[in-house]
């Protein structure tokens, strides 16, 4: 029998707080496999009250999927677990801007599944992190506009990932080179659940497949402002030992910027390896 733990969803579109249950310690599959279900419905699931060494957070995202060091290096690593990246704000250390919606690490050939974020350090009631369900999004759509973006494909790049970490004064490290763009179905079908998902973002997607950028501005704001509207969103209000994680597959996340270099904002981050989208 799985072990004993609460499942209670936190809005009408998305995110689940699941209590009573430790990650630091190994659970068996059945209790997994619950934990699995319970992601596949809701996409985000916060775990509260956590204190994960570097060791448990890789051996419990490892269940989803290899854990995976960024592939372009964007973040430093924990010391002797590369795999875990340190997302760090503080007085002479300022964090590295994510504050626009996306979905991790797209510009890759096969972007991962999950991320899990560990919070050991927040500042007090700032530096929020908000979601959208991308399912959600594209089941709402009408028929027409369905069937359109079905049949299309969109250009993902790391350009601005680029900008943005060879630009001094920050914790990210400098990206030598770009690599080429990843094409990816605007529409992706998920390979657990079998739902459809939009899959376009504003930090990497930068046009779509045989269109030019000024041409496809105006389809990926108009996708952007549907997916983000406030009824598709779960806002999460960081505590110290939240651990939250995401399904890169069918949801968009945004770092809230609204502290500065005096606040102490420090998370650990994993991911599990993905499949190239369909």
């Amino acid at each position: 029998m799985p072990a004993s733990f609460d499942i209670k969803p936190l809005s009408g579109a998305l995110a689940a707080e699941v209590t009573g249950l430790d990650l630091s310690v190994k659970h068996d599959e059945p209790t997994m496999e619950a934990i699995r279900k319970a992601f596949l419905e809701h996409h985000v699931l916060v775990f509260p009250d956590q204190a994960l060494e570097p060791e448990q957070q890789i051996a419990f995202t490892t269940w989803f999927g290899a854990v995976e060091p960024h592939p372009l290096g964007s973040r430093r690593g924990v010391e002797g677990f590369p795999e875990v990246l340190v997302i760090e704000n503080r007085p002479g250390r300022p964090g590295a801007r994510n504050d626009e919606w996306h979905s991790d690490i797209t510009c890759s050939e096969r972007p991962p599944a999950l991320s899990v974020l560990h919070a050991l350090e927040v500042p007090w009631n700032r530096g929020d992190t908000m979601f959208c369900n991308m399912a959600r999004a594209h089941d709402t759509l009408s028929q027409g506009m369905q069937t359109l973006l079905a049949r299309m494909w969109a250009l993902h790049s790391a350009e601005s990932l680029v900008r943005r970490n060879n630009e001094p004064g920050t914790d990210a490290l400098p990206i030598a080179v770009c690599p080429p763009p990843a094409v990816h179905p605007v529409v992706r079908t998920h390979p657990e659940s079998g739902r459809k998902a939009l899959f376009v973002n504003a930090s990497f997607t930068i046009s779509f497949e045989d269109m030019t950028r000024d041409e496809s501005a105006p389809l990926l704001a108009w996708i952007a402002d549907w997916s983000t509207q406030h009824h598709n969103i779960y806002r999460h209000r960081w505590q110290a030992g939240d651990v939250v994680m995401w399904d890169n597959r069918a949801v968009m996340h945004n770092a809230v910027h609204d502290y500065d270099d005096t606040d102490t904002r420090l998370m650990h981050r994993t991911t599990a390896a993905g499949d190239r989208p369909v």
